[in-house]
């Protein structure tokens, strides 16, 4: 039996799983509390276990051959359905992820709940227009199919997690496959959102479903279910090597975003002002953000003009409630989390780096952290080869674009990486010497849905995005026909 919705500010929400196309409560729960008051509890959040797990691998199972047996067509209706569903409700969406993660309502609302939409429309279009491949060798007519591989296990984390859902479910679904969509357990009321919506699209029961939960209780049973035939996580390395072992025991592909300690490159024939403003935008979203460039490097013949300049922009800040327009910088999620952003501030004035700014809470009780710029004592620092999460950037200086190409290089992280310069012909060069998923020059988070998306080193393994989604969750053959056969 369900529960009643909760009442989150305004919006009702159900704190249930959904599985097989119905509402199911669990005999546990788990708290969800908002990190603009943490002493705001949002709802009592049902927490499965292996059982709960076991019933929605078993309805994807069930709902798989019927789904996968529909054209593309027929499918892509769903989702476009979907999508503009989203859009009707991307004002809701928005309010409930802004007090369940913090991040901008601004933001959320005109920005990052949309894309949730697009998601599902430009992977309906990229699923309609695939081209097969064909070509002939060896007296054969040869073309390369997709077929949907079952069900799939997706793991999504507590920063974006609206977007995050759509952006990995989104192909899934287009592929053929069901899904079964665990939210991380500090941000889980808009999948449950999405949930409904899918109600209303009437998809088919089974085929999407959601299961809320602590990672190691039911992420464990899903991802270790031989009956899953896809995983796909955006978390820790840590977690994500734990994933990994268990789709090995399957032999289930796996595709893992893991995080990043991305490169701010700027040269002395950069535009000072746009990167120094774009690099103070890395403390937005309180430095949540994978993809944030987080270790700035800088021609040492305009490092102090630069740091002048992006001191100024990073005063420009206002850190509050996320539900203010005026406000830049967020909370972060958890105070477990502000603990950790804060250690690592802790431990790095112990080894001796220097905090240029910052450095320290907002508050005795807020979740708040000052935006911090620290000059690491040596490359080796702990706060310059490890992920913080959280606003705290470090800044590093170089003579030459061999230094700069070798510092960016330095860290076990691949994922992005930031170039600002004039000069084009650098930007080439560098863009093919430095090792990471995305190289972005002069901007930031400039997204195509078909290019393809992922990290190298411990940032993750596989690409998401486009035609490698698709691929990703489908299995591939190759039909050959040998040449002559006739038609009939």
């Amino acid at each position: 039996m369900s529960s009643p919705r909760v009442d989150v500010d305004g919006v009702l929400v159900s704190p249930d799983h959904y599985i097989n196309g119905e509402r199911i409560a669990s005999s546990r729960t788990f708290e969800d509390r908002s990190p603009l008051d943490w002493t705001w509890k949002l709802a009592d959040v049902a927490r499965a276990g292996s059982v709960e797990a076991d019933l929605a691998v078993t309805a994807a199972e069930a709902a798989f051959p019927a789904w996968a047996a529909l054209s593309v067509n027929e499918r892509s209706a769903y989702l476009d359905r979907l999508a503009d569903l989203i859009d009707r409700d991307v004002d809701a969406i928005a309010h409930v992820e802004c007090l369940d993660m913090a991040m901008l309502e601004e933001s959320l609302r005109l920005r990052v709940i949309g894309r949730g939409a697009r998601n599902f429309r430009a992977y309906a279009e990229l699923a309609r227009n695939y081209e097969p491949r064909r070509w002939s060798s060896n007296g054969t007519a040869n073309t390369v199919l997709r077929m949907p591989a079952g069900p799939t296990v997706v793991i999504t984390p507590w920063n974006a997690p609206f977007m995050l859902s759509t952006w990995k479910c989104a192909p899934a679904l287009a592929a053929g496959n069901t899904v079964i969509l665990k939210p991380a357990e500090w941000s889980p009321l808009s999948a449950s959102m999405l949930m409904d919506l899918v109600e209303e699209a009437r998809f088919p029961p089974g085929v999407f479903n959601v299961v809320q939960g602590l990672g190691n209780e039911v992420g464990a049973a899903l991802v270790a279910d031989p009956r899953v035939r896809r995983i796909s996580f955006t978390g820790s390395p840590e977690t994500g090597r734990f994933i990994g072992e268990a789709a090995a025991q399957n032999l289930v592909p796996f595709t893992a975003e893991l995080g990043g300690k991305g490169p701010f490159m700027v040269f002395a024939d950069a535009d000072l002002d746009a990167a120094a403003e774009k690099a103070a935008g890395m403390f937005d979203d309180g430095g949540q953000v994978c993809l944030a460039g987080t270790r700035l490097l800088v021609d040492a013949s305009i490092r102090d003009v630069f740091v002048e300049r992006f001191e100024e922009a990073t005063k420009r800040h206002v850190l509050g409630d996320s539900r203010e327009s005026a406000t830049t910088i967020s909370p972060l999620i958890h105070p477990d989390h502000l603990t950790r952003v804060d250690g690592f501030v802790k431990r790095a004035r112990v080894n001796g780096d220097t905090v240029v700014f910052g450095g320290e809470r907002k508050s005795k009780n807020g979740l708040w952290y000052e935006p911090t710029l620290i000059e690491p004592k040596s490359n080796d620092s702990e706060i310059v080869q490890r992920e913080v999460f959280g606003p705290v950037l470090t800044i590093q200086s170089f003579t030459n674009e061999a230094e700069a190409a070798q510092l960016a290089n330095s860290t076990a992280y691949g994922l992005s990486a930031i170039i600002y310069t004039s000069s084009e012909e650098r930007a080439e060069r560098l863009g093919s010497l430095l090792r990471a998923g995305t190289i972005w020059v002069n901007c930031f988070l400039v997204r195509d849905l078909t290019a393809p998306f992922g990290g190298t080193g411990i940032s993750g393994i596989g690409r998401e995005g486009g035609d490698y989604a698709l691929d990703f969750y489908s299995d591939l053959k190759t039909l050959q026909i040998k040449e002559g056969t006739t038609h009939g």
